[in-house]
């Protein structure tokens, strides 16, 4: 366990903190670290009680590890550091033998530290036993709570706390720190094992510690020293080789059906589960998909030699291939608990990846270079559709003669996909369509209208046709023709006719009354105004649903729109005054004597009193 703060790994944050704190002389009386299992939280909080009773603290603010308290932090002798794992000290009892030590001052030392680790297993009943003391601890009190659940910890014990997130430890941190040990001990490691062993270890040091120490005792002692191998690491910690991985890529890539099967067989034979393995394989697919990019190389955890190998792969590797096989690795992970036959649900798995490069080399074969399909609509005697796809070859653009020619020359089945046309009137074209429009279907089809950049042309046309003059001029003055129809539709009488047609027929008798009060207008040719008396009117309009679209339909204008405005000058008047309410005595003998001023003579002599 480090003794000092500059050998905690990768919690550099919170060191640096801490001991910015101690040199202002500005600490908190409740620490919370917080953080996963492993990470160093409790070896800070160890670190922290230790340099806050140094008697003599270095120029860094670390413990001088010479002085009294510091001597006997170490032989755990010190009375001022009290140390509790709320993991099995949970009850109310334990924390009141806690709360009693904090009236006791230091016997040495300015502070009394209580460390509290896993603090988020204390009862209800010893948070709230907790929490008085916490509130107004005496200003020789720091208490140092450390937990891996922080959302299990009540609000008010947060709200009193300084709160310290602690990180998971990057791979290339272990790493580093796992070669300093081996330095110090004496022995060889490769540094594909400590990476294998950092990755086991998944963020937390502890871990890797615990594992390297195993590993290091599995080793048989020699003259030359211990020396920590690749395989030795991957055979005690029951890890899949990555050469495995490896060989099974050029096996897919290459459509190796017999390689990939006894790749497969083998590792199921070293006792490697097959989900174990194919999650294995799609983390590899995703660092060769990383190792595409310089960019992303930064992502990929390994060594530096294992990176070379990823990169030569993903060099040869394509993209689409290593997307597809993550998709059907995924869909197998997540199919396989429900598979019967798990083993043949991964070799399935591993079939469809070998034929991936095939499957996308064949949908790209069938789309030819160059050519243009185009659908044309027919309309049939019988109102059906015939969508028929023409594959044409154009160059250069033809003119109109020879486009005409060209459509009534019919080609040969054997002919060659380029047909020369000559036209007396026009350049020699080279111009091919296949396959032919059949004579009988042109004479059962009448002429149907095709649109083309918004003009309406029709289907006698053919499409690759320059339309002439006066047939642009003629579709313009049609298009002029419907315009002003349409618009002469739109005006305030026929706006109005066709309201009163919908709100007749509505049969809701406050929802006609609305429509029949409101008032309309014409803004542009595209929108009307609608002004009602209040909101709950223009609720009412707004929910009719059917309104826009029976005015459109009668007004044959199927853009326009329509705008709702409150105004509420428009509410109906009411013209009978409405009697005034007389609510108490004073009001009525008020309005008496408006009415009759003999009232107050009659009170006067017969000396009466008006309730109040």
């Amino acid at each position: 366990r480090p003794i000092r703060f500059d050998e905690v790994v990768g919690q550099q944050h919170v060191s640096q903190t801490l001991k910015n704190a101690l040199q202002n002389d500005h600490l908190a009386h409740a620490f919370l670290f917080c953080g996963p299992r492993g990470v160093g939280k409790t070896t800070c909080a160890r670190i922290l009680a230790k340099v806050l009773n140094c008697q003599n603290r270095t120029a860094d603010f670390e413990p001088c590890d010479e002085c009294d308290s510091c001597k006997a932090f170490n032989g755990n002798a010190s009375f001022n550091i009290t140390e509790l794992d709320a993991a099995s000290n949970n009850s109310v009892e334990h924390i009141r033998t806690l709360v009693e030590q904090v009236r006791f001052q230091p016997q040495q030392g300015e502070y009394k530290v209580f460390i509290i680790d896993e603090v988020h297993m204390l009862s209800q009943a010893a948070f709230n036993a907790f929490l008085k003391t916490l509130e107004e601890p005496p200003p020789y009190a720091i208490f140092i709570l450390a937990t891996t659940e922080k959302h299990k910890i009540i609000p008010t014990i947060l709200s009193r706390c300084q709160i310290f997130d602690f990180k998971r430890i990057q791979v290339q941190e272990m790493v580093a720190h796992l070669q300093g040990i081996c330095k110090t001990e004496s022995i060889e490691a490769d540094k594909d094992a400590l990476h294998i062993i950092a990755q086991k270890a998944d963020g937390a040091l502890r871990d890797a510690l615990s594992i390297f120490d195993r590993i290091v005792s599995s080793l048989p002692a020699s003259d030359a020293g211990k020396k920590i191998t690749y395989d030795d690491v991957i055979t005690n910690l029951n890890v899949l080789d990555y050469d495995y991985f490896f060989k099974m890529t050029d096996a897919l890539l290459v459509e190796d059906i017999t390689q990939f099967f006894l790749i497969f067989d083998k590792i199921q034979k070293n006792g490697f589960e097959a989900d174990m393995f194919i999650n294995g394989l799609a983390e590899h697919f995703r660092n060769i998909l990383v190792c595409k990019d310089a960019k992303t190389l930064q992502l990929l955890e390994v060594s530096d030699t294992l990176k070379q190998r990823y990169q030569q792969q993903a060099k040869i590797t394509p993209t689409s291939f290593l997307l597809s096989a993550l998709n059907i690795a995924n869909d197998c992970d997540v199919n396989y608990k429900m598979a019967r036959n798990k083993r043949l649900h991964v070799e399935i798995a591993l079939t469809k990846m070998a034929y991936i490069n095939r499957a996308t080399s064949n949908i790209y074969q069938n789309i030819p270079t160059g050519v243009v399909e185009k659908k044309v609509e027919k309309k049939t005697t019988d109102s059906t559709v015939l969508k028929e796809k023409q594959n044409t070859y154009i160059s250069p653009p033809p003119t109109t003669t020879a486009t005409e020619t060209a459509t009534e020359t019919p080609s040969e089945p054997a002919a060659s996909p380029v047909q020369k046309v000559v036209s007396p009137v026009a350049t020699p074209t080279n111009i091919s369509t296949s396959p032919p429009p059949p004579k009988e279907e042109k004479k059962a089809t009448p002429a149907s209208n095709v649109k083309l950049g918004g003009l309406a042309l029709s289907s006698k046309h053919n499409l690759f046709k320059i339309p002439s003059k006066g047939e642009l001029e003629s579709q313009v003055a049609q298009d002029d023709v419907q315009e002003e129809a349409r618009e002469s539709k739109l005006n305030q009488e026929n706006l109005e006719k066709v309201w009163k047609d919908y709100y007749e027929a509505v049969t809701s008798p406050s929802a006609k009354n609305i429509l029949k009060n409101a008032t309309l207008s014409i803004v542009n040719e595209d929108l009307i105004l609608v002004t009602v008396g209040s909101i709950m009117a223009q609720n009412t309009v707004q929910l009719e649903y059917d309104l826009m679209s029976f005015i459109r339909k009668k007004l044959t204008h199927p853009k326009l729109m329509m705008e709702t405005k409150v105004d509420t000058s428009k509410l109906p008047i009411d013209p009978t005054p409405k009697p005034l309410k007389l609510s108490t005595p004073k009001e009525k003998y008020e309005k008496l004597i408006e009415l009759n001023p003999l009232v107050t003579t009659l009170i006067q002599r017969f000396d009466l009193k008006v309730d109040k």
